[in-house]
């Protein structure tokens, strides 16, 4: 399928209460999402971002991925034929991690773990080690979460390994969303993809989602009330950024391994 309808769900998170959370995540999917191809939630919308809070309830209010909250969205999604991206609080064994749950309309998942911790976050969550990508039938997604978007590397990995919707839940407070909007055009821009960046509101976070295309134009941007954007996109546009401009393609990785940087900050050292 090129064409896509896709929506950021911009939502709200009380803190800690996780029962009244998923209750209206799945009202908003049922009543906003009806028809639509891909579904973006924000980070932690099942929980809310509260980092004290997980010092003391984390374990209590995390789930395993085959717990209710996954259950109860997995079945949304199927019944409305749609992918959701899932923001979520996850628990395997004595680890937690700041997950995005990618979840198809035929029931599978596919969790990505939060690779690059926020430096608060360390203490609280556990780090995933790989990235992702899906194919769906929304194309084949690389998600990232809310820090992340500031690692130019991690999208150029996930479009080498063919992403066309880079999806970032996101939970940037109040003051910070220039971060947001900044980096979502830029690391779409980048690497000729789509991105859709759908943050907390609420609680001091800020709000401004949005959806943005292969060259970096904003087709759809939100304020700070709850929301969904929607818009229909072309994967098609992709291919036709790239041509025009084939920058991915012409990378000489040989100029920026690590052992490149090495050898050009140890240049940099004997010249003074």
């Amino acid at each position: 399928m090129s064409v896509l309808d896709v929506v950021a769900l911009q939502l709200a998170a009380e803190p800690g209460d996780v029962a009244g959370n998923v209750k209206r995540l799945l009202a908003s999917l049922r009543t906003h999402c009806a028809g639509a191809d891909l579904v973006v939630t924000p980070e932690l919308v099942t929980t809310g971002y509260d980092l004290a809070m997980f010092d003391e309830r984390g374990r209590e209010l995390a789930e395993p991925l085959d717990g209710p909250t996954v259950t109860a969205v997995a079945e949304v999604a199927a019944q409305l034929e749609t992918t959701v991206v899932l923001g979520i609080l996850e628990r395997d064994g004595d680890a937690l991690y700041d997950t995005a749950a990618v979840i198809l309309p035929d029931g599978a998942v596919h969790p990505f773990r939060k690779t690059h911790l926020y430096p608060a976050e360390l203490t609280r969550f556990s780090a995933g080690e790989e990235l992702l990508t899906v194919d769906t039938p929304a194309g084949r997604l690389g998600p990232l979460i809310c820090f992340e978007h500031a690692f130019p590397e991690l999208a150029t990995t996930l479009a080498l390994a063919g992403t066309q919707v880079l999806v970032i839940p996101s939970a940037v407070p109040i003051g910070y969303e220039y971060l947001l909007t900044l980096r979502t055009r830029a690391r779409a821009q980048d690497n000729q993809m789509f991105a859709i960046a759908c943050n907390l509101t609420g609680s001091g976070f800020s709000g401004n989602s949005l959806i943005v295309d292969p060259a970096g134009e904003v087709l759809a941007a939100a304020a700070v009330d709850e929301t969904a954007l929607r818009v229909t996109i072309d994967l098609g546009v992709i291919t036709r950024e790239r041509d025009q401009e084939p920058a991915l393609s012409m990378r000489q990785e040989a100029l920026y391994r690590a052992d490149a940087v090495e050898r050009l900050g140890a240049a940099a050292v004997g010249d003074r």
